[in-house]
């Protein structure tokens, strides 16, 4: 099979393997992670970076890679998290200035990206991460790393090499550099370690690697080893580290101030970088201190501040105990609408609520929102009810941050509200967590389900055409019913998910749904299914007008 060219469907197919790969090598990165401050989250930094990049890489168009590119440096830069975070944007961002002027020499677009282009980006991008840590290139981190690889990649081209041949001697130097970081830094020697960083980027290196050539370099697994400090070495004398890591974004800010913030920020703190984005006035700004209010005004005296994060750095999960959580387990559900909040958390769930701004709730919850809730519960183990609101990507990202911060995350396969509930029926804390989230997954998968929407439009359906207004039963996706008008709609749903039996009909009644349809509905299971019972809810969500569960 040959090779695969690397143009724009390629470059967001490797953002999307990049994070997947880094989901399954976060605790790896997370482990070695002793340098700058040994708060063992390079691996999450750079998943939750590589996300934000992969999901304005999805809204890019598929023609231009230099606008591919444009989208992966913005998303990273507008996503980055901690130093790991910056320097990865500053790599991406690298890749969109060389492929830029790459498409200003051509016609103004530019289809692909061969391994001197790629070369030329690394290279570039050693420039820029150096530049935004303030100048100084610190030997054995992950700039060590890209450097070797950057001047592999670029010797093989000059060469002659083509993109896959040269990503593969890169992959080789990024290892050999990675091997040598501990003889480069005395906090890695000391701990027995390589660089985090560097085991980050030679992820996805790897990444693209395998999106190139459709195989994937093996790589051993790196864990913390032995002290590898030679004999009379001097050892970096230890410092406690600031409390707070502060980034935030940085707009209209002209040139000249960037020298008097850096000044103050080091003044403040350390692990300062200030990272360009590609319009010149933008800047990711990140810190460690101990005073996080006046690093934040440092960026007020400077420009616009926006984006303000503010974590505590003795929090990371390398300091986590079980006795700090203030409970064993709790049950977190993503649900929309106010009644919905209110009836999950009167059944003991907490309550995590799309951004209210949304149009459309599916999907809207980002994997840092569900790592916050999945702190805030104060809870060792937390089984998550995403209920149809949270993409499939950020489900994941967010449930590896969280077992990142020493959570036991059970992510439960609940893709509607009213499945959500049939899970939060069995839930039991005084069970052992495999038990119960078998049985609230047991559950959820028991629960038939389906919705009821207004037709907005005409269009043949499996159950026909349907007009403007016409009410549609759906269920796995497909139009099952076209009915008048919604509650027509909704009786002939329940009638066909109730064929294979059932005890229990739920109905969730949205925000824009006249309340009265419940009564209907209440009669005619009454009347055609005796026996059975019925519950409906007025939760107030969005889209949908109603959702139908059968257990």
């Amino acid at each position: 099979m040959p090779d695969r060219r690397l143009d724009a469907s390629a470059l967001r197919d490797w953002a999307h393997t990049a994070v997947g790969d880094l989901i399954t090598h976060t605790d790896e990165i997370n482990r070695l992670n002793v340098f700058p401050v040994a708060d063992s989250d390079t691996g999450t930094n750079l998943l939750f970076t590589m996300s934000s990049a992969l999901e304005a890489a999805k809204s890019a168009g598929s023609g231009d890679v230099s606008l591919m590119a444009a989208a992966l440096s913005e998303g990273a830069l507008h996503g980055a998290r901690g130093n790991s975070g910056v320097i990865l944007s500053q790599i991406l961002r690298a890749l969109a200035d060389v492929t830029a002027s790459a498409a200003e020499d051509t016609d103004g677009s530019l289809a692909d990206i061969d391994a001197v282009l790629l070369g030329a980006a690394l290279r570039h991008a050693v420039g820029l991460v150096v530049s935004s840590m303030g100048g100084e290139l610190v030997a054995g981190t992950i700039v060590s790393v890209l450097q070797s690889v950057a001047e592999a990649i670029q010797q093989r081209a000059a060469e002659g090499a083509g993109l896959a041949e040269a990503l593969a001697a890169g992959g080789d130097a990024g290892v050999a550099a990675l091997d040598r970081t501990p003889d480069q830094l005395d906090a890695l020697a000391a701990a027995g370690v390589v660089d985090a960083g560097g085991r980050g980027f030679l992820v996805l290196i790897d990444a693209l690697t395998a999106t190139v050539t459709g195989h994937a370099p093996h790589r051993d697994t790196y864990e913390p080893g032995p002290p590898r400090l030679e004999h009379g070495r001097h050892r970096t004398q230890i410092q406690c580290p600031p409390q707070f890591e502060v980034m935030y974004l940085l707009a209209d800010c002209d040139a000249a101030a960037l020298d008097p913030l850096r000044t103050r920020l080091e003044q403040l703190g350390d692990s300062v970088a200030i990272a360009a984005s590609q319009e010149a006035d933008r800047y990711s700004v990140h810190v460690h201190t101990d005073d996080a209010g006046a690093a934040v005004e440092a960026g007020l005296d400077a420009g616009a501040v926006s984006r303000i994060q503010i974590s505590v750095l003795s929090a990371g999960p390398a300091r986590v105990s079980p006795g700090s959580w203030s409970r064993d387990r709790a049950v977190l559900a993503v649900v929309d609408g106010d009644g919905a909040a209110e009836l999950f958390d009167q059944e003991g769930a907490s309550v995590l609520r799309p951004d209210a701004a949304l149009a459309d709730p599916a999907n809207g919850v980002t994997a840092r929102e569900l790592v916050r809730a999945l702190v805030d519960t104060g809870a060792a183990q937390v089984m998550v009810l995403p209920n149809g609101y949270v993409a499939a990507e950020e489900l994941v990202a967010g449930c590896t941050a969280g077992i990142g911060w020493g959570i036991d995350v059970v992510a439960l396969p609940t893709g509607s509200m009213v499945q959500g509930l049939a899970a939060l029926a069995v839930h039991d804390s005084g069970r052992q967590a495999v038990d119960d989230g078998f049985s609230m997954a047991r559950a959820a998968a028991a629960a038939r389900h389906g919705s009821v929407r207004t037709a907005a439009e005409q269009a043949l359906t499996w159950a026909g055409t349907c007009e403007p207004g016409d009410g549609l039963g759906i269920a796995g996706d497909e139009v099952l019913v076209v009915a008048d008008d919604v509650a027509g709609a909704a009786t002939g749903l329940i009638d066909l998910l109730l064929v294979a039996g059932g005890e229990l009909v739920t109905v969730l009644i949205g925000g824009d749904t006249d309340p009265a349809v419940a009564e209907v509905l209440s009669q005619h299971v009454h009347r055609r299914h005796p026996g059975i019972e019925f519950a409906t809810y007025l939760t107030g969500h969005r889209g949908d007008a109603l959702l139908i569960g059968v257990e």
